[in-house]
């Protein structure tokens, strides 16, 4: 298999005569910017720029410390991307996200005023820590990319990247993303701790005066352009796909489903994010189709947060993650 974009992942073949290799040097580019300000997290910046390529979203989930924020925040400088912040509390308001109408005593009518959603990265900080009314307020955004307000839609900026950090479940004051806003994240990243070496690395960039606040001074500047962006995105989605391998993905869905410890399988929405989320791999290692081992390496970071283990199983403690697994070791993969 190839690298998961939750490892280190190797840096991309280019194949002579290439057309798209300026593009995906630009787009590797991004990697080595923001590992000037994050350390050790390698693979979830490759997740980051799947995400980015499949014109998809990304959750990533974590104990508080690990640069969750850091590492988006340093993503989106490398991108050169319009990026607001949103810290989600329980007090938020769906308003407070998407804009409302606001009343202009002056003109004596009401005008929308627009929510920090319109723009093109937005930063959903601990968005497990708001009410599911709050969370829900970004469904549309995130599949529409519009928003609607008093009879009319908006379009939102393209490119837009929702980038979600959330803390485990089992931490206090968390509350649990509805199944509909969790299918709307193409990705779920799980950033662990660094390694002993990383962490000593963090450490001496600390003892050097590094300030997390402060990207300018870790040296972490825009490297591509919104065109650059957009052009890379249809060259991903023009990767070839052979019908072997659209099968392949419908098999390992189904498979999911006739699980017996799984309650609620996968969506033809998930095998769709899925075939997506390969071919932007394949198109990154440089791939002019995508291979078995493309679909391998995603399914994990793309359907783990899609399926609902039944009771018994979570009781045993049985993760969704050995359970996808199993289904790729059970599954025929297609020569």
């Amino acid at each position: 298999m190839t690298d998961s974009p939750e490892t280190p992942a190797a840096a991309a073949p280019v194949a002579p005569g290439d057309d798209h290799a300026e593009l995906r040097d630009a787009m590797h580019r991004v990697r080595l910017e923001v590992g000037k300000a994050v350390v050790g997290q390698d693979g979830t910046i490759t997740g980051l720029l799947i995400a980015l390529l499949s014109r998809g979203h990304v959750l990533l989930e974590g104990v508080p410390g690990v640069a969750k924020t850091l590492l988006v925040r340093s993503f989106s400088r490398a991108l050169g991307l319009d990026t607001r912040r949103v810290q989600f509390t329980p007090d938020l308001m769906p308003g407070d996200v998407t804009g409302s109408l606001v009343y202009d005593a002056r003109a004596g009518n009401f005008e929308f005023r627009a929510g920090p959603v319109f723009t093109h990265v937005l930063l959903a900080d601990e968005i497990n820590r708001t009410p599911p009314k709050t969370q829900a307020a970004l469904l549309e955004a995130m599949e529409e990319r519009q928003v609607s307000s008093d009879g009319e839609s908006r379009a939102l900026p393209d490119p837009f990247l929702v980038a979600a950090t959330q803390n485990p479940i089992e931490h206090e004051g968390t509350y649990t993303l509805p199944e509909a806003q969790l299918d709307r994240f193409l990705l779920k990243l799980v950033v662990d701790l660094p390694g002993r070496d990383a962490e000593v690395d963090v450490l001496r960039r600390h003892a050097s005066g590094f300030d997390p606040r402060r990207l300018d001074d870790a040296g972490v500047a825009p490297v591509v352009t919104a065109p650059q962006i957009l052009a890379a995105q249809r060259a991903a989605a023009s990767v070839a796909v052979d019908d072997d391998l659209l099968g392949y993905v419908v098999d390992l869905a189904r498979a999911t489903r006739q699980s017996p410890s799984v309650l609620v399988g996968v969506s033809p929405r998930a095998s769709t994010g899925l075939l997506a989320a390969a071919k932007a791999w394949a198109w990154l290692s440089g791939y002019p189709a995508i291979t078995p081992d493309h679909v391998q390496t995603m399914l994990v970071p793309v359907w783990r947060h899609r399926i609902r283990l039944r009771p018994e199983a979570e009781i045993e403690g049985v993760s969704v993650d050995a359970i996808l697994t199993s289904v790729l070791q059970q599954t025929r993969v297609p020569i």
